[in-house]
């Protein structure tokens, strides 16, 4: 199948196993067999692109993204999302080989950074993480929080967050989709605490 120009993916879902599982067995294949790469390579080129149940896979991933306002993480204790961020790993490996189908690269321009690195990847997970830690912290009853003077390191963290999200947005610097989420996970983040305004009790 790899040799007719089946993604590890595509194959992984024809034969019912993990990705991981065909990309051990290929390694083994390409090594003995070392014509394998160039004519799964030759075959990827001449296809005329996905099915439609492969199209059908990639809206499922983007209308997931857009609800959830982040990318699928590799390590997220959900089944379905772990197979998300595996879909896309693909894609990045495909796009950096310069073999990935047009229709994919069309229909993914919706999902800002899909093809970026792993780190920009973490550092947008950890991002929509803040802003959930920011939503229950004000849902506790507190002010909002401080990067100076905090009661705890909870505080500071979240403190120096928001902060950090302020001067971006004061700069230009904070995208209308982040901005978007802020306003709607913490209405009053852009103005903050009152100066001289006493603590919560």
């Amino acid at each position: 199948m790899y040799r007719l120009g089946l993604s590890r993916q595509r194959i992984a879902e024809l034969v019912r196993a993990e990705p991981a599982t065909v990309g051990y067995h290929l390694v083994i294949a390409r090594r003995q067999d070392p014509g394998l790469e160039p004519a799964h390579q030759a075959a990827t080129v001449t296809q005329t692109g996905p099915s439609p149940a492969d199209l059908a896979r990639m809206e499922e991933v983007v209308a997931w993204i857009m609800v959830e306002g982040r990318l699928p993480r590799d390590r997220s204790e959900d089944k379905g999302e772990r197979s998300m961020a595996r879909w896309l790993s693909d894609r990045r490996r495909e796009a950096a080989e310069g073999t990935l189908s047009p229709a994919y690269r069309d229909g993914l321009t919706r999902v800002l950074e899909w093809d970026g690195n792993p780190r920009a990847a973490a550092d947008e997970a950890r991002w929509h993480d803040r802003l959930a830690q920011l939503a229950d912290f004000r849902a506790e009853g507190n002010d909002w929080p401080r990067h100076h003077h905090y009661a705890s390191e909870r505080e500071h963290s979240l403190g120096v967050w928001i902060h950090t999200q302020r001067y971006k947005h004061r700069r230009g610097e904070l995208d209308a989709q982040k901005l978007r989420l802020l306003d709607g996970a913490a209405p009053g983040w852009r103005t903050g605490r009152t100066r001289g305004r006493p603590l919560r009790p």
